[in-house]
């Protein structure tokens, strides 16, 4: 059996985080060597800092939160393509045959040039607006990518997301896919359940799917 490899990022004081996001502080506020009982950390950040999942409610006003999410959208067969056009994911770079229910990550260039950046990219690469509605009309469950947005920063940021949302489609962003090649992998990755929340932050692993192994 293939291992585990993580693909989250860490989440630590002072990392990357949206424009306009509360900064990340992750402080250990008990200390057992200062005398007290036990270790305690507080975390302080967005529901969407680092590897983090959106909910419809992020961007659809009734939509729901991130607690409704079925465990079938992130845990079992998925599929990771990777994307060569150094601007976005078009509808010429999707997979050929879409099926409903796919879960579909994709590896961009944002995996080796800007995922790991002590600072903001603005120029990451998105998912245009058309390569959503395909993969909405395809009825995908999931859709993964490499930076922090799914839509861009520039283009298509708030249509991409509303699309995919719109569909019912589970958004995984900030993976780290630098270390894995495109594929058929199996998925596990697991959003605080935030009661009612816009998103949630998330640990992702894939494991390589073997040559005869059951999908």
């Amino acid at each position: 059996m293939q291992p585990w490899i993580d693909i989250s990022l860490p989440i630590r004081t002072g990392m990357v985080v949206w424009p306009g996001d509360r900064p990340v502080a992750v402080e250990q506020t008990s200390f057992m060597d200062r005398g007290s009982e036990y270790n305690l950390t507080e975390c302080h950040f967005s529901a969407h800092t680092g590897t983090h999942m959106d909910a419809p409610r992020h961007f659809l006003a009734r939509g729901a939160g991130i607690d409704t999410m079925p465990l079938e959208a992130v845990l079992g067969p998925c599929r990771v393509v990777r994307i060569q056009d150094p601007a976005a994911i078009r509808v010429a770079e999707l997979p050929a045959r879409l099926q409903a229910g796919d879960r579909v990550l994709f590896q961009t260039h944002n995996s080796f040039n800007y995922i790991n950046l002590n600072r903001f990219a603005e120029n990451f690469v998105y998912l245009s607006k058309e390569a959503a509605v395909v993969l909405a009309a395809a009825r995908v469950r999931t859709v993964g990518i490499d930076y922090l947005s799914v839509g861009g920063f520039h283009h298509d940021m708030i249509a991409t997301h509303q699309v995919l949302l719109a569909a019912g489609i589970w958004i995984i962003e900030g993976l780290d896919l630098s270390r894995v090649e495109a594929g058929d992998y199996e998925l596990a990755c697991l959003p605080l359940k935030l009661v009612g929340a816009d998103g949630a932050p998330a640990r992702a692993a894939l494991r390589r799917i073997e040559r005869g192994s059951p999908k």
